[in-house]
């Protein structure tokens, strides 16, 4: 089981290298990483103290992992990125360190793709299965689900959750929390029904997204608040671990929850000159 390091690569001898991994030409490798097997390492990557990385990922020219996080109240303290397994980082994606104003890791989940110009802030959480197209940006302390895609040049707020089985559509603004399993798009993001599609690749049964629909309907259109709709689908629907999902993400949420479309009133030139 061997290594292949190239010769102007810098590897810190405090690394641990996994088996079968490469190391491409002016890549640094800092003290303090891990590195799993089989995982490649293209040219110009820097990876930065407390940086672990899984098996069999792929980490694209110029991504810089582990860098220091953007915020004005961190003091050098230990904090860390972790990066799980078959995940892909593509050109130039940044993942910065977390803080001790969180739990201080900021981390990836497995079979994760991160296409060219993605950005991680510190303390974020990215679920499995979920990608992220070109120019994301994720700020600080956001949580992503699993199976979620979000679209192209989209930047989403500080807090703000995306949840599971999700999809944003590109160039929207994402200021408020997504929901598991519905779309979202816009600038500022609205709601636009359920993401049908990924619903359906996934393998959910017709019976699970029309209980889906009609909790959505319930909701996000029909109730004239959170608490009413949140009652309403407690006291009418199955309990399914989708509907439970769905709804413990509501109720926690602390930056609110997208408006429905259909809800949102559309501001004219005309509306704002009058």
């Amino acid at each position: 089981m061997s290594v292949n390091i190239h010769p102007t690569a810098i590897v810190s001898e405090k690394a641990k290298i996994g088996a079968n991994v490469e190391v491409g030409p002016f890549s640094i490798i800092e003290d303090d990483v891990e590195i799993g097997d089989d995982t490649v390492i293209s040219s110009n990557v820097r990876i930065k103290r407390y940086s672990k990385i899984g098996k069999n990922c792929q980490i694209y020219e110029g991504c810089v992992i582990g860098g220091l996080p953007q915020h004005l109240g961190f003091k050098g303290e230990i904090s860390y990125v972790e990066i799980g397994d078959n995940t892909v980082l593509r050109e130039y994606c940044t993942v910065n360190r977390g803080t001790s104003f969180d739990d201080g890791i900021t981390k990836i989940g497995s079979n994760c793709y991160l296409m060219a110009y993605v950005h991680i802030a510190h303390d974020c959480k990215v679920g499995d299965n979920t990608i992220l197209a070109n120019c994301v940006t994720l700020a600080g302390h956001v949580r992503v689900g699993s199976y979620v895609f979000i679209g192209g040049l989209t930047p989403i707020h500080q807090f703000c959750r995306i949840g599971d089985y999700a999809m944003v559509g590109g160039a929207s603004a994402v200021d408020k929390d997504v929901p598991p399993y519905t779309r979202a798009s816009k600038n500022h993001v609205m709601l636009y029904g359920l993401n049908l599609v990924g619903l359906k690749r996934r393998g959910f049964t017709n019976q699970q997204i029309k209980l889906l629909k009609e909790a959505y309907r319930i909701l996000f259109r029909t109730s004239k608040t959170l608490s009413e709709g949140i009652k309403e689908v407690e006291e009418t629907l199955a309990k399914t671990p989708e509907i439970e999902n769905l709804i413990n993400f509501v109720k926690t949420t602390k930056r609110g929850i997208a408006p429905e479309a259909s809800k949102r009133k559309v501001v004219t030139a005309q509306d704002e000159m009058e």
